[in-house]
C-alpha cells in the first residue's frame, strides 16, 4: 500500500501531484520567469557597455568585471532553463519528470562561480605584478551602473531563497553587485590618491566574499547531487515519528532524498502486524510528514511482519 503526500488534498489522492500542485514554493519556476528574463536582458546589455568602456578607458578592472558578468548571464540562463524543465510532466523514461534539473543547474552555477573566482584572482595577481593607473572616474561611473543593475536583479530573486536553484541565481547577482561596489571604491581611491595597487587589494577582499558564498552553494548542491536528505530534515526524528504511529511496530528501509531543489521524497516500510493500513491512515500519515518535515512525495509499503525480514529486504521484501 502506498500514499502520496499532498498538503492541500483533502480527498487523499495524489494523482497529478508530480506537477507540484499545492506547494507554494514549487511554483517558483512560474513566479521567476519574468525575473530571469529581466535579469538576462539587463546584464547582457551591461556586459557590452562595461567591456566597451574598459577597452576605451584602459581599465582591465572593468574588462575583468564584464567577463564575470558574462559568466553570470550564462548562470541565469542555466537556472532559467532548469526552472522551466522542472515544470515538464513525467514522460517515457523520465518517470520523475525533469525536476532534478534544478539540482544540476545549482551544481553548474557553483562551478561557474568557481571559474569566475579563478578569473578574478588571476586578473588581480596580474594587476599586482603590473600596476597601471586606469581612469578612476570612468571606473566609478560604469561600475556604479553595475551596482544598480545587479542589485535590482538580485532583489528579483530575494524571495526564492528556499529554492537552491533560485538562491544560486541570487548569489550570482549579489556577488556582482559587491564586485561593482569594489570597483567604485577602488576608482574613488585611485582618483584621490593616484595609488594604482589599491585596485587589486579591493579585488582580493571581494574575492573572499564571493568564495565564502560559493562554498555554501557548492556544498549544498553537491549534497543534493548525491541524493542526501536536506539538512533541515532530521532522519532520526522522521523514523521516530513513523514508529510512533498507531499499529506500527517497526520501520525499515527509510529513504529521504531531494527530487528537486524544492521538493523532497520519502519511502519507507512499516511493519503493522494484523492491521492492514486504511487509505485514511496513509493520507493522514502523508499529511503529517508534509506538515512536520516538509516532505512532499511519500510512498509507504506496509508489511504484516509474519515473515522474518532479513537480507532480501533491500530488494523489496
Amino acid at each position: 500500500m502506498h500514499a502520496h503526500a499532498h498538503p492541500h488534498d483533502h480527498h487523499g489522492h495524489g494523482h497529478g501531484h508530480g506537477h507540484g500542485h499545492g506547494h507554494g514554493h514549487s511554483h517558483a519556476p512560474k513566479d521567476f520567469g519574468r525575473a530571469f528574463a529581466v535579469g538576462i536582458a539587463l546584464n547582457t546589455a551591461f556586459v557590452v557597455l562595461e567591456a566597451g568602456a574598459g577597452l576605451i578607458y584602459g581599465s582591465m578592472a572593468l574588462v575583468a568585471d564584464a567577463g564575470h558578468n558574462l559568466s553570470d548571464v550564462l548562470a541565469l540562463a542555466l537556472a532559467w532553463a532548469a526552472s522551466i524543465a522542472a515544470k515538464r510532466p513525467a514522460s517515457g523514461r523520465f518517470t520523475y519528470g525533469y525536476k532534478s534539473s534544478t539540482i544540476l543547474a545549482a551544481l553548474a552555477n557553483a562551478l561557474l562561480l568557481a571559474v569566475a573566482i579563478g578569473a578574478i584572482g588571476f586578473e588581480t595577481l596580474h594587476r599586482m605584478l603590473n600596476p597601471a593607473e586606469p581612469e578612476g572616474t570612468a571606473m566609478m561611473a560604469v561600475a556604479g551602473i553595475g551596482i544598480a543593475i545587479n542589485a535590482l536583479t538580485a532583489m528579483l530573486f530575494l524571495r526564492g531563497q528556499d529554492d537552491l536553484n533560485i538562491r544560486g541565481a541570487y548569489l550570482h547577482m549579489a556577488a556582482d553587485a559587491a564586485v561593482s561596489l569594489g570597483v567604485v571604491v577602488a576608482g574613488l581611491a585611485i582618483v584621490l590618491t593616484g595609488i594604482a595597487w589599491i585596485d587589486p587589494l579591493v579585488s582580493l577582499a571581494i574575492l573572499a566574499v564571493i568564495a565564502w558564498g560559493t562554498w555554501d552553494l557548492a556544498r549544498d548542491s553537491f549534497a543534493m547531487g548525491l541524493l542526501a536528505a536536506p539538512a533541515r530534515i532530521d532522519i532520526a526524528q522522521v523514523k521516530q515519528h513513523l514508529a510512533s504511529l498507531e499499529g506500527v511496530v517497526a520501520v525499515h528501509d527509510l529513504h529521504v532524498w531531494p527530487m528537486s531543489t524544492t521538493e523532497v521524497a520519502l519511502t519507507a516500510h512499516l511493519v503493522m502486524p494484523g492491521r492492514p493500513a486504511k487509505d485514511s491512515f496513509l493520507r493522514d500519515l502523508a499529511q503529517s510528514l508534509e506538515r512536520r518535515f516538509g516532505v512532499h512525495h511519500v510512498t509507504i509499503q506496509v508489511e504484516s511482519g509474519e515473515e522474518p525480514c532479513g537480507a532480501p529486504c533491500g530488494t523489496g521484501c
